[in-house]
């Protein structure tokens, strides 16, 4: 066997790498339109629970296929109380392999791709679902992923209004403070859900609850809102589904798969299904299904987070570490 190297990225390097808003975006639309014209394979994620701490870890696999040769596995950990012990919720690492030979190429802190891809996601599907003219922002929760699901949805729109709200008042005001500084323009960061959501063009929910809560309520959204709810736990009532004209996911296979979701209780509920299922964003990006068809329609996206997306991008930073030099080659075999 010839000898084999792995690139080993830690935190340090995939923030020397300075990945663009560009960068990320264009690796995660690449992505959605590879599986959209079905040329990637995904599988479920898993979840395993230690039971000691209040939290839990993801397991994410998939292949990427078109012009990317990779395939990967991300394990991510979910854990709500780690602000107590000044470390971030979510950590993760991820593991790529040449998906034609099966040999590993790189092993990368993704908890950074975490947040990045999840702002694409969320920024990619309000480009294609949500209002052209869309001014006001609702977002809920101020987590890693919510920077990046601001910050690249600001860039595709340009909001005249960003509103942001969390739990705690530290982090949400923290999370104004990091936005305003960041973006350069006013947010308004609220003491309520009401006054966060209520008439918002765009509306993201990206909260942390311990267990599920209706803290969202249906009669706030207005007509022809594009919705997007990725909670773990659902903060949403069961009546927002009622008001859907089109339902949409980044994997509809995921619907199915784990206990965790914003959307779960509507599926168990009756209230979602395959005959109110549309289509997935990246048949949207594809071109093969409509996206968004008028401006009275309300639309729900709900995305559960997808491997492909975290393959994608940890190889656009294996390039662009070439390119520039960075990163670690450790001996594998």
């Amino acid at each position: 066997m010839p000898p084999l190297y792995i690139t080993y990225f830690n935190r340090f390097d995939v923030e020397a790498l300075g990945m663009t808003d560009d960068d990320v975006l264009t690796a995660i639309e690449g992505q959605l339109r590879v599986q959209g014209k079905g040329e990637a394979v995904i599988e479920p994620r898993m979840h395993l629970e230690p039971g000691v701490a209040r939290g839990h870890f993801n397991v994410l696999r998939g292949s990427l296929g078109g012009e990317v040769n990779a395939a990967g596995v991300k394990v991510v950990s979910d854990f709500y109380d780690n602000y107590l012990h000044n470390l971030p919720s979510e950590l993760a690492m991820l593991m790529l392999f040449d998906r034609h030979k099966g040999v590993p190429t790189a092993i990368i802190d993704a908890s950074a791709i975490t947040d990045m891809r999840t702002g694409a996601i969320t920024a990619l599907g309000a480009k294609h679902l949500a209002r052209k003219n869309s001014k006001i922002l609702g977002h809920i929760g101020a987590r890693g992923t919510a920077y990046w699901n601001v910050r690249l949805m600001d860039k595709l729109f340009d909001f005249d209004e960003i509103r942001v709200h969390s739990r705690r008042k530290e982090s949400r005001d923290a999370f104004g403070e990091r936005l305003s500084r960041d973006l350069k323009k006013k947010i308004v960061v609220t003491d309520d859900w009401e006054s966060c959501v209520r008439g918002a063009d765009i509306v993201v929910e990206a909260s942390r609850l311990v267990e599920p809560e209706p803290l969202l309520k249906t009669e706030w959204i207005k007509k022809g809102a594009l919705v997007m709810p990725y909670g773990t736990m659902s903060a949403v009532e069961l009546s927002l589904a009622d008001i859907a004209d089109k339902f949409l996911m980044d994997d509809f296979g995921q619907a199915r798969a784990g206990r965790f979701g914003a959307l779960r209780p509507h599926f168990e509920a009756g209230k979602l299904n395959e005959s109110r299922y549309h289509a997935e964003l990246g048949q949207v990006v594809a071109g093969l299904k409509p996206g968004r068809e008028s401006d009275d329609e309300t639309i729900l996206f709900w995305h559960r987070g997808l491997s492909l997306s975290d393959i994608a991008l940890g190889h656009a930073m294996l390039e662009k570490g070439k390119t520039l030099g960075i990163g670690q080659r450790l001996r594998y075999a």
